[in-house]
């Protein structure tokens, strides 16, 4: 789903996301709920970037990654958790493109998030390259999502990878077996 973001472009350098876990939902500009084999996401678009709120069976997960005032938690290279009982790991990357290249890869990612029946696309007002982008799947019992920022004043493309799966159980060795 694509929309145009009625709202001033308040995220406006790589370098001021944060990352947080467990925060309360925060107001959104764009929402858009997935069913996904007993998980319920919603993919939220915030007016600095995005939140995901994850339901399963088993409790519930939220991520925001955002400027967030006053966060001291800065956008982390990777993170892995456990999250009740669930397995939590995120991934970033700072992509930096030449205008050429940045105006391509916006173009295929509009394209490919905003046909997609779990993808959620914001795009700011005054660049059409300026928008942040969640796209959700299931896979292997696992729920994924990937995100992007697009900074095109800054030639930067933010990517976020997030993987929640059930935690597996280590097997506990019986006497019999030792």
């Amino acid at each position: 789903m694509l929309t145009t973001l009625e709202t001033a472009y308040t995220d406006t350098r790589a370098a001021d996301l944060a990352w947080a876990l467990g925060r309360e939902p925060l107001p959104a500009l764009a929402c858009l709920d997935v069913e996904l084999t007993d998980a319920r996401l919603q993919l939220r678009l915030l007016g600095a970037s995005h939140q995901v709120l994850l339901e399963e069976e088993r409790g519930s997960c939220s991520e925001t990654v955002a400027c967030i005032p006053g966060s001291s938690t800065p956008l982390p290279l990777g993170v892995a958790k456990r999250v009740g009982d669930w397995e939590y790991e995120f991934a970033a990357r700072v992509e930096v493109l030449t205008p050429g290249s940045f105006a391509g890869r916006a173009q295929e990612l509009l394209a490919l998030v905003s046909d997609h029946p779990h993808g959620l696309v914001g795009v700011f007002p005054g660049s059409p390259h300026a928008f942040t982008a969640l796209l959700a799947q299931r896979h292997e019992g696992q729920v994924h999502w990937r995100t992007w920022h697009a900074y095109p004043q800054d030639g930067q493309l933010v990517a976020t990878r997030t993987r929640v799966g059930a935690r597996v159980p280590t097997a506990r060795l019986s006497p019999s077996a030792v």
